[in-house]
Formats: structure tokens, sequence, C-alpha cells
């Protein structure tokens, strides 16, 4: 047994991001379908630390105890950076892509919980399965994980949510592009060819453009990450015998959302670029502990009824985006874009639902308000509204009582 200590255990995973860092950006595929970097990296290293194991007979043990305090930081900044003004710059549309969205939630948990039945599995695996991991991401899909594994004690939960996150981000990449480009032929609908360039880029950032930030306003954004961390664990206490049990980062988000959007009302005034950096640290580090101790034993079990599950919310997700969310965004060019950003975040995260519009803008034109909507919604809003939908599913008798 090698047993790291917690700096070894650090470097360790820094030198695993880094890695899989190089890999992302010179394997193309890995790069197209925006695979993130502490999951190639911790895969890899969960590969070899398995084959010592099996053939060397030398088994490697990490020091992880700090993962539940990454990951709390990381949707403390979540929240720190939900800037509520931007939902008027939406408008309608974004009324009605949440329309959209707000069913198609119950629906890919229902056909999580379906499959879930259908292979004599535990209901929450279904869960997770479904909007716990498509929409929430991997970030998400590891909170529920280990709350499954300490509370309800089920076995390789994690194994599979992990698999879970990574293959959507392929699938949602996938598919995006070739519903929207059915759509367009099937309503005859186009973009303005004359005006492709970087307009889709332009439309993303929502920021006004200023000094990049200091330390000084790295601390800032540290401090108010931190008092997440904090108020959030005190109102998790409180509440903890409430008869709908919330997890404890929800309670680190709202806690940031508050201080994010009321904080500019006494003069607190945090740089978004900074948290997000903040946030994304957190992220890939708690990543890349998780891969680097994930069973592959347990993955290979599960292999088969995870990619049956898998299959049938793809082909869900594809025909709701196709049949559903176009009609809903008054089935013009931009309902079309944004149908592919739909697929993009509904089966794997914002990333690829951005990269699937941006492969389209490139190709049919501009679609700047697809470029406002759909980052909007996938900052924040899926993740709230999805955490409301999953905690009042999980508190069913038969979903998280059995």
């Amino acid at each position: 047994m090698l047993s790291l200590s917690p700096v070894q255990s650090f470097l360790a995973c820094c030198l695993v991001l880094v890695i899989g860092r190089v890999l992302t950006t010179r394997i193309g595929i890995l790069a197209r379908y925006s695979i993130p970097d502490p999951i190639v990296g911790g895969l890899l290293f969960a590969v070899l630390a398995y084959l010592f194991s099996t053939w060397g007979g030398v088994s490697v043990s990490l020091e992880t105890s700090i993962k539940p305090t990454l990951l709390l930081l990381f949707f403390g900044c979540i929240g720190l950076t939900a800037n509520l003004k931007l939902l008027a710059k939406g408008g309608p549309r974004l009324i009605a892509f949440l329309l959209a969205l707000i069913p198609f939630l119950v629906l890919q948990n229902a056909v999580g919980l379906g499959m879930a039945w259908l292979l004599d599995m535990h209901p929450l695996m279904g869960l997770l399965g479904g909007t716990i991991t498509l929409v929430g991401g991997h970030g998400t899909g590891a909170a529920y994980a280990s709350r499954f594994a300490d509370i309800n004690n089920i076995q390789d939960v994690m194994a599979l949510a992990m698999t879970a996150a990574t293959l959507g981000l392929v699938l949602g990449g996938v598919v995006g592009g070739p519903v929207a480009e059915w759509i367009m032929r099937r309503h005859k609908v186009s973009g303005s060819l004359d005006h492709v360039g970087d307009a889709g880029h332009e439309a993303v950032d929502l920021n006004e453009a200023h000094a990049p930030p200091t330390a000084g306003t790295f601390i800032l954004s540290l401090t108010a990450a931190f008092v997440c961390l904090v108020v959030g664990g005190v109102l998790a206490t409180l509440v903890e015998d409430a008869p709908v049990s919330l997890p404890n980062f929800l309670w680190c988000l709202a806690t940031g959302v508050l201080i994010r959007n009321a904080g500019p009302l006494v003069g607190i005034r945090l740089d978004d670029r900074a948290t997000d950096i903040i946030g994304t640290i957190s992220l890939s580090l708690f990543l890349g502990m998780t891969m680097m101790t994930l069973d592959l034993s347990s993955v290979a079990r599960l292999a088969g009824p995870l990619a049956l599950m898998l299959a049938v919310q793809t082909l869900a997700c594809a025909l709701y985006a196709a049949f559903v969310v176009f009609r809903l965004l008054k089935k013009d060019y931009e309902a079309a874009i944004m149908s592919a950003a739909f697929c993009g975040f509904g089966l794997g995260a914002t990333a690829t639902a951005i990269a699937n519009m941006q492969a389209l803008t490139r190709r049919h034109g501009p679609a700047p308000e697809a470029f406002i909507v759909v980052p909007v919604t996938g900052a924040f809003l899926v993740d709230i509204l999805n955490v409301i939908v999953l905690s009042s599913l999980i508190s069913l008798p038969f979903v998280g009582g059995m």
C-alpha cells in the first residue's frame, strides 16, 4: 500500500489536471466534445492505479478529506456569479426556454426511474441516470452520489455518476448539431450567412470589459465563497429535520445568490471573473480527486445498464428538443440554434451547449438572443430548478424511501 500525505495527494491531483489539459488540447475528439481536463487526467490515473494494483500488487491511497469543502466552494461560487439582472435581457425567449426546461427535468427523471425499474436497480440510480448527472453535470452528480452513498448506502454510486456525466458530455455534443440541422431543413429556416464571424462569441460576453482581476479581488471573492460555506452549513443544520431534505450545497448556492445581488446595495462588489476562477479550480480539484479514486471494476459492472439508460435518455432529449423546444421558441432560426443548445446541457453541460451553438453559427450565421438566453439559463437557473425537482422526487416514498 502506497499512502500519500495530504500535500502529496494535492500535488498528484494538480499533476493529473496538467496532464488532462495537455491531452484535451492535443487530442481532437476530447476537445471537440468538451471533455473536462480532470475527467481525462483522473481517469488515466485511475487506469494506471488499477493496473499497478492488479499486476504489481501496489495500491495507491490518497488523502481526500478536503473534497467536500472543494465541492461546496464550487456551488458557493455559482451563486456568487448569479447576476439576477441578466434575466431581464433574455426577455420572452428566456421565459419560453424555462417553460420548456421545467417539464423536461421531470421527463428526464421519469425516464431514469423507468429504466431503473426495468433494469432492477435502486430508484435513486435512475435519478443519477437522469437530471442529476445529465443536466447537473459532474459537480451535481458527485454531490448527490456522495449523499446517496452515505445516507442510502448504495454501492457503486460514484462510479455511475461520474461515468454518466462524462458520457453525457459526449452525447450532448454529438446530437445537438444534427438535431438543429434537421430542424432547419424540415422547417426551412436559415441564418444570415453574410454576418458569420465572431458575432456569436461577442454575444456570449455579458460582462463589461474592465481591468484583469487582482490579488485584492481574488481575496474578496474567496472570502465571500467561505462565507457561503459557513452560512450554508449553518442553514443546512437548522433545517436538517425538515420534511423535505435539501442538500448542503443548495444552501451554499442560495447564500451566494443573496451576496451577489444584495451586496452592491451595501458597497460589496465582486469580480465575477475572479469568482469563476476560484469555482473552476475548486471543481477541477474535486473532480480530479474523485476520478483518481474511481473503482474501475464497479464501472465495468455498470457498463451495460448505463449504456442502455443513456441511449434512451439521448433519444428522449433529441425528440423533446426537436418537437417541443423549437415550437415553444417561435419556430425560427434562433429557436433551432437553442434547440441544439438544449441538447447540449440537457445531456451534458453549458459548455457543451455553447459549443453546439458556436459550431452552428459559424456555418449559418449569428444568433445573438441564443447567446444570451442559454448562458444565463445554464449559469444558475437550471441548477436551481433541477434541485427543486430532484428534492421533490427524492422525498417520495417509492424513490428515496426504498
